[in-house]
């Protein structure tokens, strides 16, 4: 992919990703007005949160990662027709897989809360409701797991916005499903579930006349003997750790959140969607682009190319990392006021979600890195070592749930907090340890250039806080919404003008983001 074409892909992606994360922000808002934190929303989310986290687990996370590199070396190799029936082959292995997993749990549905959500088996309508919303929302990771399979191939031929478009109608259809059709359910928060899995449909749908263009929209068949499906599958099982590790975690999260005090797993998940908007808008897109890039480098074998497209996509990850934490730690309680103080979601809502944002907010960079790092090794058909940190991350996060939890209840702080800042702790656990490996085995390390950057950042980034502290005592706290969101955006364009201006100042310029 041409340099000017790499950063052209990643603005496409982040622009539609912007749509999403707005939509979504706007879903929240709703959602959590409508419903409130705890009781059905806390229902609703663990239901919600299960297939979401299996499709990020597998079908964005390791297939994604496992198939983009073998179908990327396909096109350099064959010709179309053995793409074509890579395409078929694999495609007719993950339906089957999906299909048979998909009516397990709809059968099995009451066991799978019980391991995701064990806190809910002690309030019996609250589990009943949760076991039928899943089986409501689990065949969403059929659909969008074989919406990531299009977008996978689609990406490795450079077309990035349909993909990029589909979260979108996710967004819509609940915010659908929970002004204008939950007051037809006896129970409205079911309507949610509906719209979950009609969302799954229709992502799926929009991405097949672009595979018709590509004339890869191929009928599936199942041959698991297929040299392509068998080396995507012997790289997908390690890689199911490797590369998403954050979710292993978040989930393990809302396992804990389950057994304490009812609407955690609401704050919690509150928390995790304000820290999701900057790793969402450069560091999922940046992952997105790069893994193409960086297994057509390798199939090349062209080492320059691979590492300066990793030194310019952590260059983009820090510049907007470093002071997208900042600016949500110090901002953690006008943003849960200004955006999510409404209807049923309260005061106290509000400031326990700010706490588990503050918690996580330092971990935003440690996410957005693993989301360059974790495709470097799998662009080289390595996934050995990022499930080995991958492991290691995991149970970092449990020794560290355990350790801040015991402190946050010595100090009679929120418990959900801990939990928090326990995945904060992990994640830079995986990111450092793939960097370590990756400068070990000389693949990518930062080079002379990196002091004067990270020089530059830290100055600019200390600047935007200064300001951001001077600005906190004029937030209207009683004031309406709408004046509220209001000086929060003034807030974050003031803060975000600092951070340009000083960042310029310090003899940094647009032309250091290109790529090469």
């Amino acid at each position: 992919m041409a340099k000017s074409r790499l950063f052209r892909s990643t603005m496409v992606v982040s622009s539609m990703t912007m749509l999403s994360r707005i939509l979504g922000l706007v879903r929240d808002v709703v959602l959590l007005g409508v419903f409130g934190a705890g009781g059905l929303m806390d229902a609703f989310l663990v239901a919600f949160k299960i297939p979401n986290f299996l499709r990020r687990l597998f079908a964005e996370g390791a297939f994604s990662q496992a198939f983009v590199p073998v179908l990327s070396e396909y096109k350099e190799k064959y010709n179309l027709q053995q793409v074509q029936i890579l395409v078929s082959r694999t495609s007719g292995a993950l339906l089957l897989i999906l299909s048979m997993l998909t009516v397990v749990v709809i059968l099995i549905a009451p066991w799978v809360v019980t391991l995701f959500a064990p806190g809910f088996a002690d309030q019996p309508d609250k589990f009943a409701i949760t076991a039928e919303l899943l089986r409501l929302t689990f065949p969403y990771l059929l659909f969008i797991s074989m919406t990531a399979f299009a977008s996978g191939i689609l990406q490795s031929y450079g077309r990035f916005a349909a993909p990029a478009f589909a979260p979108v109608l996710l967004n819509l259809c609940m915010i659908g499903g929970a002004l204008i059709f939950a007051p037809m359910f006896d129970t409205p928060i079911m309507a949610l579930g509906y719209a979950v899995a009609i969302a799954g449909l229709l992502q799926l749908l929009i991405q097949l006349p672009q595979l018709w263009q590509q004339k890869l929209l191929v009928a599936p068949k199942v041959d698991f003997q297929h040299e392509g499906v068998r080396r995507i599958l012997k790289l997908m099982l390690p890689a199911i750790f490797g590369v998403s590790v954050t979710q292993i975690n978040l989930m393990l999260n809302t396992i804990f959140a389950s057994l304490m005090i009812g609407g955690s797993v609401s704050w919690l998940y509150a928390a995790e969607r304000m820290s999701e908007l900057p790793l969402g808008l450069i560091g999922v897109a940046i992952g997105t682009v790069i893994l193409p890039s960086l297994s057509k480098s390798e199939a090349q074998k062209d080492d320059v190319s691979f590492k300066k497209t990793i030194d310019w996509a952590a260059r983009l990850i820090i510049l907007v990392g470093v002071p997208a934490s900042a600016a949500l730690f110090i901002l953690s309680d006008v943003l849960m006021q200004a955006l999510f103080l409404r209807g049923e979601f309260t005061l106290r809502d509000a400031q326990m979600s700010s706490l588990a944002l503050r918690s996580m907010a330092g971990g935003i960079l440690g996410f957005m890195l693993i989301k360059i790092f974790a495709p470097a090794f799998f662009a080289r058909q390595d996934t050995r070592t990022p499930v080995k940190i991958g492991i290691i991350s995991v149970f970092a996060n449990m020794i560290f749930s355990v350790i801040f939890i015991g402190i946050f209840y010595f100090l009679e702080i929120p418990l959900h907090g801990g939990l928090a800042l326990a995945t904060t702790g992990a994640s830079f656990v995986n990111a450092g340890l793939l960097y370590y490996f990756l400068h070990k085995r000389e693949i990518f390390r930062f080079g002379p250039h990196w002091k004067k950057l990270f020089t530059q950042f830290a100055i600019s980034t200390s600047a935007m806080v200064a300001v951001l502290y001077v600005m906190l005592p004029f937030f209207p706290t009683d004031d309406a919404q709408w004046r509220r969101i209001a000086a929060l955006l003034i807030m974050c364009a003031v803060g975000a003008l600092v951070y340009g201006v000083v960042l310029l100042s310090t003899g940094f310029r647009p032309r250091h983001l290109k790529h090469g």
